[in-house]
C-alpha cells in the first residue's frame, strides 16, 4: 500500500472523510504550535564543501534523518562559477541552503511541523559537515493562527 501525504505528515489535523469515528490524534489536532523554524547563518565554512553539490545533497539527507524528518524530494542547482542552492521537501515542511563559497558563507532555513522532529539536530549536522568556524542559530515556534485554532481542518 502506498501511503498518502496525510499518512506521511506527522499531524496534518485532517479528519478522515470515510469514517464517523475520530481518533485521539484528530481530537487533539489543535496544538499551541504548528512547528519549529530555525534560521542558521554559517560563517568561515570550507569553500570546497560549499561548492560541492553532491556533498551538500548527502549532508542534507543525513541532516534530515538526524532531525527525525521524512525526506520527500531533494532538488539542487550548482551555479557557475560557484555556489549551490538546495531544497529538501519534507513531509514535515522543508530545509533549504544557499551557499557563497567565495565568502565561506551559507544561509540555511529549516522548518518542521509536528512534535517528533528536532530541526536543531539538522542544523548541528550542517555546522559540523561544512566545518563552520562560526555560526548564528535563531529558532522560534510557529504558532497556530488564532483563526484556525478552534476550527477542524478538513481536506478539500
Amino acid at each position: 500500500m502506498v501511503p498518502s501525504l496525510a499518512d506521511l505528515h506527522p499531524n496534518p489535523g485532517w479528519v478522515s472523510t470515510g469514517s464517523t469515528a475520530t481518533s485521539s490524534a484528530t481530537s487533539n489536532a489543535k496544538a499551541d504550535a504548528v512547528g519549529k523554524h530555525c534560521i542558521l547563518e554559517l560563517y568561515h565554512c570550507r569553500a570546497d564543501r560549499l561548492d560541492d553539490e553532491a556533498f551538500l545533497r548527502s549532508s542534507i539527507t543525513q541532516a534530515v534523518q538526524q532531525a527525525g524528518a521524512t525526506l520527500l524530494q531533494l532538488i539542487s542547482h550548482r551555479f557557475c562559477p560557484q555556489g549551490v542552492t538546495a531544497l529538501a521537501l519534507l513531509a514535515e515542511s522543508h530545509l533549504s541552503i544557499h551557499t557563497w563559497p567565495e565568502s565561506g558563507y551559507a544561509a540555511v532555513d529549516v522548518f518542521t511541523c509536528g512534535d517528533h522532529t528536532m530541526p536543531e539536530r539538522a542544523c548541528r549536522r550542517l555546522i559540523a559537515d561544512l566545518e563552520a568556524a562560526d555560526h548564528r542559530l535563531s529558532s522560534f515556534r510557529r504558532q497556530t493562527p488564532q483563526a484556525l485554532g478552534d476550527q477542524q481542518r478538513l481536506p478539500h
